[in-house]
């Protein structure tokens, strides 16, 4: 009965002490998932690229769209297919597909927008040493939604941007005025002194004079 009792608890604590190599084993292994860039493909007339004294502004958009268009004749504008990606804007011909006539990699990209005419589109991008080209396109049937993909795509760089910042340089919207604060709580303050005392006039109890 004893070698019994022995052989039953040596093999209680051996099937222990696999249980508990077995827990520190990891249960699901997380595999890298592929990230893939959705693009979205515009066909559009590209009107051309003039160089630009600054870098944003409607202003200085309107003029370059005006300026290309009056330059240029319609015969003359190219058929491309602008690919709008979340890191890169890429202007390619039509006829020949290995031939990119624009590559403006989102973050260099410092304005966008449309034109006086809803059928154009221009962006403005910074090519270093204070230099900014304005590219022009003709888009049909307007563009609307040539604009909100790279608008997408300007907004989505941003936001990486910001994850990727250390929390202490992660921007912070700057707390209101201190004068603008104290007249809004002494407003408040005031109001609610006058509405307590028009009250207590209200509530008072007419004394009969003698």
């Amino acid at each position: 009965m004893a070698e019994r009792k022995n052989a039953k608890a040596l093999a209680c604590s051996s099937l222990q002490e696999r249980t508990n190599v077995n827990l520190d084993v990891p249960l699901q292994v997380d595999f890298p998932t592929p990230k893939t860039e959705l693009v979205q493909k515009f066909h559009v007339q590209y009107l051309g690229m003039l160089p630009v004294d600054k870098p944003v502004g409607m202003d200085t958009l309107n003029n370059a769209i005006e300026s290309l268009m009056t330059s240029s004749n319609q015969e003359d504008w190219l058929s491309v297919n602008m690919n709008v990606a979340d890191a890169t804007v890429t202007v390619i011909s039509e006829k020949n597909e290995e031939e990119t006539l624009v590559e403006c990699r989102v973050r260099f990209l410092s304005f966008m927008g449309v034109g006086k005419d809803v059928h154009t589109f221009a962006f403005i991008m910074d090519t270093g040493n204070q230099r900014f080209e304005c590219h022009v396109f003709w888009c049909e049937p307007n563009a609307g939604n040539v604009s909100e993909a790279v608008q997408a795509a300007c907004m989505l760089r941003y936001q990486k941007c910001l994850v990727a910042r250390p929390p202490s340089q992660k921007v912070r919207p700057p707390p209101p005025p201190a004068d603008s604060v104290t007249r809004r709580v002494t407003t408040n303050v005031k109001r609610g002194v006058l509405s307590l005392i028009d009250t207590l006039k209200q509530k008072r109890p007419v004394t009969e004079t003698p």
